[in-house]
């Protein structure tokens, strides 16, 4: 990407997060809505990769009319996260607690009250910021990890978003190894939170995911491993005029095998809980990328 192509990229990006969040609340949503309607009927690369995500997710027995019909209110509920993302730094405290409706959090504070830390694993769904806003508030923010963005620009804008609303936010590339700072914060007593079912690096660890082989970031799990804390599930689904998320068991670490053995049945433990929960609210999961290891390139996909 140029140098003049970045700027203006991040110029049209910039200035539509503030005109959405001067804009009256009903009329932004509305807006949303009409832009997902409208990219759901153009089927663009985005929205056939997402059809084809959720054909798995609903398996063979789903007619291309099922499909259709879920991707739409899917893209509906991806749209929405990113009007609520654009909007959420003006929401008041009390709005972004009154709106996030969660179960099972007794359990992150029992964790975080001994001072074991706590490690969240979450896939895509629902709207995350919106959780992690939640959760600075509560637990007096937390650490996790982005993907660096092209420009630059754009990707310092949202670092300096998400650090606005009680995130410390690392780096996935480009600079210290983040699972230093991670560790960190864990033998602190305090909570990372990672988006896991979609692996960046390359070096996952393969699990099957919907009847098929993809990878999970090692991360959670490895950290969970190297520092006693419980790592817990969540998954999330929005409601009418609020989001609701649910805190799983925590993933137990195997007592016997080596750290390698360990965190592979703890991925697999995770992969099997977000399929549960993907599967519960599928129209939630904002996954517009190839995610399966045969979609990614059918050369590594394993053989019978």
């Amino acid at each position: 990407m140029s140098a003049l192509s970045d700027q203006l990229t991040y110029r049209l990006y910039a200035s539509g997060w503030a005109a959405v969040k001067r804009l009256p609340e009903r009329t932004a949503y509305r807006l949303f809505e009409r832009v997902a309607d409208r990219a759901w009927a153009k089927r663009g690369k985005g929205v056939t990769r997402l059809e084809r995500n959720l054909s798995r997710v609903l398996g063979p027995e789903a007619t291309a009319e099922q499909v259709r019909a879920l991707s739409k209110q899917a893209m509906r509920n991806y749209l929405r996260y990113w009007c609520d993302t654009f909007r959420l730094e003006t929401w008041s405290r009390e709005r972004v607690d009154s709106t996030f409706l969660i179960d099972g959090v007794e359990q992150m504070d029992e964790a975080i009250a001994s001072g074991r830390g706590a490690v969240m694993a979450l896939p895509h769904m629902g709207n995350w910021d919106h959780a992690g806003a939640w959760a600075t508030g509560r637990y007096h923010g937390f650490t996790t990890v982005a993907e660096r963005l092209k420009p630059e620009r754009l990707f310092e804008r949202f670092v300096a978003y998400r650090e606005s609303i009680g995130m410390e936010v690392l780096p996935l590339t480009g600079g210290q190894n983040p699972f230093r700072g991670l560790m960190r914060r864990l033998k602190a007593g305090g909570m990372v939170c990672l988006v896991a079912e979609r692996d960046l690096t390359d070096n996952g660890v393969p699990v099957q995911f919907f009847g098929e082989t993809t990878k999970l970031p090692a991360g959670p799990a490895s950290l969970a491993v190297a520092t006693g804390a419980p790592l817990f599930p969540v998954t999330l689904w929005y409601e009418p005029g609020h989001q609701r998320a649910l805190v799983h068991p925590a993933i137990e670490v195997p007592a016997e095998g080596t750290r390698a053995q360990k965190i592979a049945v703890m991925c697999q433990s995770l992969a099997d809980v977000f399929a549960k929960g993907i599967a519960e609210h599928p129209a939630d999961w904002h996954m517009l990328q190839r995610l399966w290891l045969v979609d990614l390139d059918p050369a590594k996909a394993p053989h019978e």
